[in-house]
């Protein structure tokens, strides 16, 4: 396991709060933590954008949130509305779901014309589109990809979380093969552990969407202190 140091990592999550069921409390509670950790960005639902603007007023903490969210199913012009409000509404970055069944279709080039409509109406918003890998075969995965190289998106993110499956890394990989640098990758899905954190970001993830972001970020401390390493430099 290849070590990094903390903030470098920290700076790599999405700390994510998606449950239909979360309260202001709740966002609150992300915030603090996003602020305390220096995370790269909050991932929350629209509904809680306004509130995460006030909260993270004057800090380095992005927001992200979604769009489509968390079955892709919605309609083009729907999700380019979400994607364009939560922009206005002070959001930074939209994760978007990309419509399965155009994909099961073999319907790339409608869904090319959907991503690009969603990146023209979040701009200056960067775009990540949601895959959900479980639900894909091989080829499908492969086929997806390249289409999105066409789409104006900024990221290719694994998975909802909400599905089947979550990150793994040979989807990581694999997505890393065909894009080879000219988008990036976040991964999402069931990232419960420094040792799962640090293997997705070997396979080639330039973000982690997760919500043990607080829980990976003190086992690498920890692993580091044991070590007896300073925490400021990176570890080979």
């Amino acid at each position: 396991m290849r070590l990094i140091e903390a903030r470098q990592l920290a700076a790599r999550i999405d700390h994510s709060l998606l449950r239909a069921t979360a309260s202001s409390r709740d966002i609150e509670r992300v915030a603090a933590e996003a602020i305390a950790y220096r995370f790269g960005t909050i991932c929350i639902s629209p509904c809680h954008v306004p509130l995460a603007v006030e909260l993270l007023s004057g800090t380095d903490v992005k927001i992200c949130t979604v769009a489509g969210f968390p079955l892709g199913t919605s309609s083009t012009r729907a999700k380019a509305c979400e994607a364009a409000e939560a922009v206005e509404r002070g959001a930074h970055e939209i994760d978007m779901v990309a419509n399965l069944g155009l994909i099961k279709d073999r319907r790339y080039g409608d869904l090319v014309d959907e991503v690009r409509q969603v990146v023209h109406a979040a701009s200056p918003a960067k775009v990540k589109v949601i895959i959900e890998c479980s639900e894909l075969t091989e080829h499908e995965k492969i086929e997806t990809a390249r289409a999105l190289l066409d789409s104006g998106a900024h990221y290719v993110k694994t998975s909802t979380g909400f599905a089947s499956g979550g990150a793994k890394e040979h989807d990581v990989r694999l997505i890393k093969e065909i894009i080879r640098g000219r988008m990036k990758i976040k991964a999402a899905g069931c990232i419960r552990d420094l040792a799962m954190a640090l293997a997705l970001i070997d396979a080639g993830a330039d973000r982690l969407g997760t919500s043990s972001g607080v829980l990976i970020i003190e086992s690498l401390k920890r692993l580091l202190a044991a070590a007896q390493m300073p925490q400021d430099r990176p570890v080979a």
